[in-house]
């Protein structure tokens, strides 16, 4: 068991999320009870990640998408206002790392999705970033188009979309998981042969083609579950905790 506010002082230290820029507030977003012997991640803080905690009786709802982002309504009402209430009703924290997770170099979403896909010589996709959202890498052999695809499909257990472009190979990798699809351009200046991000816009057809870049959609949810899972397991080792991971498929 451990102090709500050591976990959420160790997550904030750990990933450095005072440093970030975010859209939404990263760590401790609804407070319940004060001492933690278990926590569930999941990738959203969606009303069944919400009912899973509760059978678990979790302490700790651990998420990358959490609330209260840039823009959202004030009032807690409708959909929204029924998370909350459940979460406070049963004494559960929510806690959630946007960006922080997506950079941490052990334990974020990219270098998830470098040792899956087995990346190496990792560096930054945009160099005048403190803390890299996106990387590139490169394969140990190149690979065509096709197979790659293949390769992403497999490891990432989505259906990729592929907008093809000019290269025959693919060995110099650009990645930011996620709705990044928009990085393409920091991909093309440094010179990628592919970019891989989880979502896909009309535009990026284009946009690939032109650039020079082949892009693969591998699934928003698909390239972010890993990050939670990751640190969800680091802090069960740290505080001795429990730890469950839940899985909803989105297939976005």
């Amino acid at each position: 068991m451990v102090k709500l506010h050591d976990l959420i002082r160790w997550c904030d230290q750990t990933l450095k999320s005072a440093e970030f820029k975010d859209y939404a507030p990263n760590g401790l977003q609804i407070e319940g009870k004060p001492e933690v012997k278990k926590i569930l991640c999941a990738v959203t803080a969606s009303q069944d990640a919400i009912e899973a905690a509760i059978a678990e009786q979790a302490d700790v709802l651990l998420v990358h998408h959490g609330y209260f982002w840039k823009g959202e309504p004030y009032p807690i009402t409708g959909m929204r206002g029924k998370r909350i209430k459940s979460l406070i009703q049963h004494d559960i924290s929510l806690v959630g790392y946007h960006l922080p997770l997506d950079s941490h170099p052990e334990l974020g979403n990219n270098a998830a999705i470098a040792d899956i896909l087995g990346l190496e010589q990792l560096e930054a996709l945009d160099p005048s970033e403190r803390h890299p959202i996106g990387n590139i890498g490169y394969l140990k052999q190149a690979m065509s188009p096709e197979a790659f695809k293949a390769l992403l499909s497999e490891k990432l257990g989505f259906d990729t979309i592929h907008l093809p472009a000019n290269p025959t190979e693919i060995r110099k990798v650009g990645f930011c998981t996620g709705g990044a699809q928009d990085y393409i351009h920091k991909a093309a200046a440094q010179d990628c042969d592919a970019y891989i991000s989880g979502e896909v816009s009309e535009r990026t057809f284009y946009e690939a083609k032109e650039l020079g870049v082949h892009y693969y959609a591998c699934g928003h949810h698909a390239t972010e579950r890993y990050g939670v899972q990751r640190l969800g397991q680091a802090l069960a080792r740290e505080f001795n905790l429990e730890y469950v991971y839940f899985e909803l498929n989105n297939p976005i």
